[in-house]
């Protein structure tokens, strides 16, 4: 039966109408709360997130910020200051910085894994840690170690070679915390100071040290001391163990001809052909910067003029380049940094998380003082880099995989205004 068409004006043309008209309403809204819907879904995701590994806190954010930018910047100076010798040598002026980058992407990925880690669990790896890291330490030592400029630091396992001193560094600062927070209040007899702890930290400075990477020693040194600080040894037995550390420096300073001529070099003696040519050179950079810099891979001293300007001296290009307002900048990105690091230990009762931090934060601002110290002359060339800036792939992936491991502690325990005692 054929249907009948509906006349203007009557009840069921109305009622069409009307239908008509919400149709389009309806798919109107429903487009609008589409962005909602996402926001929601992804709302429910991160709490769902946090509630399975943490909620970050104010501090969290203030290491990430501080985190990705200098190691932004660091990749930025490394492209500028390395391109002038691979340019000289007919290399590809990009390769560096590309390999770096990679570097960057893959360390930042493995520090958002590492602050997921409950801090629970990096307690238990504390042993298999440190057991991994003697093992490498001890292959460099074997055919398959590298000797570069001197230093016996390097290992090539296949097509891989990396520095196993830097991943003792981290191994060190979580295995320390491990032992020393067990022992409570027996940190402050000398006997379960020296027993496991004094044992573990000379095996790995002998190592490094047989490597003849004093630089390092002297961080992994200085990372000990602070350990044992934070754990809260006794006075007497942290000045016993400043006194040994400066006696081990002066004799395996003493026995290189290379560090002597260091020293001599850093007291004004130039009398040996390009001695003091680093030392000198980083100062013309710093000082032809001026206050705003020469610009952005504008740098003169880094042709050739200062060896190895994309490594341990490229806070001398940074000054040349962007000024003394680009050093200021680099410093406090690095004290923030370091409030930020010292917040988590200041807000935290247990002595796990202020060990492991503690000893974090001596390598990395600790190393950055060093390294500046060196670049202005306040200290010998001891051959460290930049913490976040240098060029290194091993430095930097281990870096931030501590940052990682200082992130897990802010976002698994609560703010709270405890003070470490």
């Amino acid at each position: 039966m054929a249907k009948t068409p509906t006349q203007p004006g009557s009840p069921a043309a109305r009622a069409a109408q009307a239908i008509a008209a919400v149709e389009p309403a309806k798919a109107a809204s429903s487009k609008a709360n589409a962005p909602a819907e996402k926001v929601r879904l992804f709302s429910r995701y991160r709490s769902w997130f946090n509630g399975k590994v943490g909620r970050p806190t104010a501090t969290y954010y203030w290491i990430i910020g501080t985190t990705v930018t200098l190691t932004l910047i660091g990749r930025m100076t490394v492209l500028s200051a390395s391109t002038a010798e691979t340019i000289s040598e007919g290399k590809d002026p990009y390769e560096l910085f590309i390999r770096e980058s990679q570097f960057a992407v893959g360390g930042l990925i493995l520090m958002f894994i590492l602050s997921c880690v409950p801090p629970r669990v990096l307690r238990k790896l504390g042993w298999p840690l440190l057991i991994l890291a003697l093992v490498l330490l001890a292959l460099i030592f074997s055919p398959l170690g590298i000797d570069i400029n001197g230093n016996l630091n390097w290992l090539a396992l296949g097509p891989v070679t990396f520095q196993p001193s830097e991943a003792a560094k981290l191994a060190l600062a979580i295995w320390i915390g491990a032992v020393l927070s067990l022992k409570g209040t027996l940190v402050r007899q000398f006997v379960h100071v020296l027993l496991p702890v004094g044992a573990g930290g000379a095996a790995v400075l002998g190592l490094i040290l047989g490597g003849k990477d004093l630089g390092t020693a002297i961080i992994v040194g200085m990372m000990i001391l602070s350990g044992l600080m934070f754990a809260g040894v006794r006075k007497w037995l942290l000045g016993l163990a400043l006194v040994a550390a400066a006696i081990v420096a002066i004799v395996f300073s003493a026995m290189s001809s290379n560090r002597t001529g260091r020293f001599a070099s850093w007291l004004g003696d130039c009398s040996e052909p390009g001695a003091c040519d680093q030392y000198l050179n980083g100062v013309y950079a710093l000082a032809s910067g001026g206050w705003f810099g020469v610009g952005l891979g504008q740098s003169r001293q880094k042709w050739s003029w200062i060896p190895e300007a994309h490594n341990d001296f490229i806070f001398a290009i940074i000054g040349e380049e962007f000024g003394l307002l680009g050093t200021l900048v680099i410093l406090a990105l690095y004290a923030v940094m370091a409030f930020a690091i010292f917040r988590i230990i200041n807000t935290r009762n247990e002595p796990f998380s202020r060990i492991v931090c503690g000893m974090i934060l001596t390598w990395i601002i600790g190393q950055a003082v060093v390294n500046i110290a060196v670049v202005v002359g306040l200290l010998p060339v001891i051959g460290v880099p930049l913490p976040l800036i240098s060029y290194g792939g091993t430095a930097l992936v281990m870096v931030l995989a501590a940052i990682g491991v200082v992130l897990s502690f802010s976002r698994t325990e609560p703010e709270s205004t405890l003070k470490t005692s």
